[in-house]
């Protein structure tokens, strides 16, 4: 990958950053000469090798291991960061789970609540937490990792899921609004299938997959590293006019 120089030097957290599509996203920014904190839930060995593979390019990183849908692990989780890397210039909200596929009919209180944890309220949390020390530069970035789902409602059994993704769009609209004073854009991505996670490998059938890529224009189910480019491209316009908006990616499925 080469090296990005908008984002050389720059700070940025990224949530699961040691996983999936998070792996994939925490590799793009450390090839672009960014300074990495990366939050881990459980991966753990993979969060110790992408902090060596970032310290031996000659640049800052950092692993913090937290719950972020607790409010004082997420607010831990980004003070570790201040303080390893001298600052913040870039969000990066990617932790999150459909957990488990359950209907309406099927659907327990407390299912319900811990999906809208995981997904957007330790979202508010983290970005509570980092937004004046993202506000203390001229100018700022947050990407929001959404989904297709949050646009077409998904497959069956993700009602929690979609609703909680859905949401994390009008959040990202609402502070876009409420951050652009302090020079801070929010912006979102939505990917579509992309297969190669544990989210899918957990989740998605191959009969299920293999029905969805065969409807995608394009000819192809998505990978990681197609979302980490979109992540990098939105988090790196510093001089840009961007805020507030949500990029598909969906190899042309869906879009609006």
């Amino acid at each position: 990958m080469e090296n990005n120089n908008k984002l050389t030097g720059k700070r940025v957290l990224i949530t699961a950053g040691a996983q999936g599509i998070g792996e994939s996203i925490t590799r793009h920014f450390i090839d672009s000469g960014a300074d990495v904190s990366i939050h881990y839930f459980s991966s753990t060995d993979t969060a110790k090798e992408l902090m060596e593979y970032a310290i031996s390019k000659g640049q800052k990183a950092v692993i913090v291991g937290g719950d972020l849908t607790k409010e004082v692990d997420a607010n831990q989780v980004v003070e570790k960061t201040v303080e390893a890397l001298g600052g913040l210039d870039i969000l990066i909200n990617n932790a999150g789970s459909l957990v488990a596929r359950k209907t309406l009919s099927e659907m327990e209180t407390e299912f319900w609540h811990k999906v809208m944890d995981i997904n957007l309220t330790s979202m508010m949390f983290v970005t509570r937490a980092a937004s004046p020390h993202l506000g203390k530069n001229e100018n700022s970035s947050i990407v929001n990792l959404s989904s297709l789902a949050g646009r077409k409602g998904g497959h069956s059994g993700s009602l929690a899921y979609s609703t909680s993704k859905g949401a994390i769009l009008t959040m990202t609209r609402a502070l876009s609004a409420e951050l652009g004073g302090q020079g801070t854009r929010v912006n979102a991505v939505a990917p579509g299938l992309i297969l190669g996670t544990l989210f899918h490998n957990t989740h998605t059938t191959k009969e299920s997959a293999d029905a969805t890529t065969a409807s995608i224009p394009i000819g192809r189910a998505g990978n990681a590293a197609d979302v980490a480019r979109a992540v990098q491209y939105l988090a790196s316009e510093y001089d840009g006019f961007i805020t507030g908006a949500t990029l598909d990616i969906n190899g042309g499925v869906y879009n609006m």
